[in-house]
């Protein structure tokens, strides 16, 4: 085996395979610093910021074929350490170029493309942003219409705050010619032609540059599924099902509904839709986002208990569910928690435990408004209410799962004060 080397080699990059969606395959495990297309041997050279990322990105490629447009790729360590400027063939990467990459970390506020004009645009004239969403943070690509004026933003900008105490700006130099932009909405803007479509509602955004919405493809999922896992996958997981949709049975018909079994499933994936089925009341079934989600859920709730009831949880024979008046939908719902910190959430996967945490609470709540919202679904043992970030959390223990598994149920979404309170399953054993 090749030593570890922040260079990647890959095969098999056919001539319709584009740099953007090479950076789509690799952006999620860290920025790339470089990037070389050798298209006379259908092969690409890439450089990313560091060891670690590469070797991220490789394991989790040796658990996942990565494939692009439908073809698969391949992909190894570089024998070489560092991309010099030979082997790029007048590639850029450290060298001035008039499209930057930049990195947002530390990210309280939302960011948009006209946020990044309205600090970018100083410097010169700003023809195009492209902005991801991905675990490894918020990325975008700024093209300038000369390369001075990359130049003295980069130099002026680098290292800088957007806002107070956050949002710092990391600014390299791309190596990208010309950036692609087939939308014009708060993720991409061609400002030199204003004519282009908002896109569809509901949509991803373009493929070049994969957006997490629901029912996202499985490849722009396995971004954040690597930084979740660290590039391998939690013990019982392949990471090779496609069946989106799952078929939960042994329901207490009288206590359920789609609301409820939304608050859990969502734990694990985003939800398209839920069918109560009329001719057995105790059947549901779900459609989640993608596949790897739904394989999560059957894997971490078969044989939970919920109502007195223990769950069986299994893949469906439907692909998806058809919309109808006795569907209810949820793809839009801004309570799907995935469209958001999808790494995150993918980390904190498990079965239901004893233990829930509680998030987005009101600033002034009191363990005891805590507990007094939670005891009527079991006995707590303990609670604790803390602070982190400045924002008020709170952590409780059950007596068993299943009386945490009824509180989640119950009161994830709810309003304490007037704020819509989230709850997870801890991992934690104590408080």
């Amino acid at each position: 085996m090749t030593e570890p080397s922040k260079v990647i080699h890959v095969r098999n990059v056919g001539h319709e395979i584009s740099e953007n969606d090479l950076l789509q395959l690799f952006q999620p495990f860290g920025v790339i610093t470089k990037l070389v297309m050798l298209r006379a041997k259908n092969q690409a050279l890439l450089q990313m910021q560091d060891i670690p990322s590469a070797v991220n990105a490789l394991q989790f490629y040796g658990n996942i074929q990565p494939s692009i447009r439908g073809r698969n790729v391949y992909v190894q360590f570089s024998s070489h350490q560092e991309l010099t400027t030979m082997d790029q063939n007048q590639g850029r990467g450290d060298e001035p170029n008039r499209i930057l990459l930049v990195t947002i970390h530390h990210m309280l506020y939302p960011m948009t493309v006209d946020v990044l004009h309205q600090v970018f645009s100083p410097h010169g004239f700003v023809e195009k942003i492209v902005t991801f969403q991905k675990s490894a943070g918020f990325q975008a690509l700024i093209q300038y219409q000369s390369r001075q004026s990359a130049l003295i933003a980069r130099s002026t900008l680098q290292g800088r705050n957007i806002y107070d105490g956050c949002c710092q700006l990391d600014i390299q130099f791309s190596n990208l010619d010309e950036l692609q932009v087939n939308y014009n909405n708060e993720r991409s803007r061609d400002f030199t032609n204003p004519n282009l479509p908002t896109e569809q509602k509901g949509r991803p955004s373009q493929p070049n540059y994969g957006d997490a919405g629901v029912g996202f493809p499985q490849l722009a999922n396995a971004a954040a599924i690597a930084a979740a896992f660290g590039g391998g996958l939690p013990p019982g997981i392949t990471g090779t099902n496609d069946k989106c949709t799952v078929l939960v049975s042994n329901l207490n018909p009288d206590r359920i509904d789609e609301d409820k079994l939304f608050n859990l499933f969502s734990i694990y994936g985003n939800i398209v839709r839920i069918k109560l089925l009329r001719n057995k009341p105790d059947h549901a079934l779900i459609q989640m986002g993608d596949g790897f989600q739904a394989e999560l859920a059957v894997h971490f709730l078969k044989g939970a208990m919920l109502f007195g009831k223990r769950l069986e949880v299994n893949f469906s024979k439907h692909p998806n569910i058809t919309q109808g008046p006795d569907t209810h939908e949820y793809v839009n719902s801004n309570l799907n928690r995935f469209n958001r910190n999808a790494a995150k959430n993918y980390r904190y996967c498990c079965s239901p435990t004893r233990m829930i945490h509680l998030s987005t609470l009101p600033q002034d709540v009191s363990e005891e408004e805590i507990v007094s919202l939670l005891e009527e679904h079991g006995t707590i043992v303990n609670s604790k209410v803390f602070e982190m970030n400045g924002k008020k959390q709170a952590l409780v223990q059950f007596e068993n799962e299943e009386q945490a598994t009824e509180a989640l149920v119950c009161k994830h979404a709810t309003s304490l004060s007037g704020s819509i309170i989230r709850i997870s399953f801890s991992q934690l054993q104590t408080i």
